[in-house]
């Protein structure tokens, strides 16, 4: 029995994160790259009538109205991107998401 009691011990030991010498959750961790994830810098638009072949019918955009300039940036494309730098309304702007 004391054999045993070591080996799950010693099993719980090296289960432990902190023990184990895994980072504390405090530490940040950088896992990409600097730019790894490239914002759009120049988007394109289309109409939305043209924006039927590729956009859901119900697809999440944000949505910017700046001096009557309109813009809606597709929320699944910026899952991807995560930032858009526009000029809107004569305004520079950077969608975030």
């Amino acid at each position: 029995m004391p054999q045993m009691r070591s080996v799950l011990l010693a099993l719980v030991i090296l289960a432990s994160p902190v023990l184990s010498g895994a980072s504390p959750e405090t530490e940040i961790r950088t896992l990409l790259p600097k730019d790894g994830i490239p914002a759009i810098d120049a988007p394109e638009y289309v109409g939305a009538k043209d924006a039927e072949g590729f956009m859901q019918p119900d697809e999440m955009v944000i949505g910017i109205n700046i001096k009557g300039d309109k813009r809606a940036y597709s929320v699944p494309l910026l899952s991807s991107h995560e930032i858009v730098n526009d000029v809107v309304g004569g305004s520079a702007v950077s969608v975030t998401w």
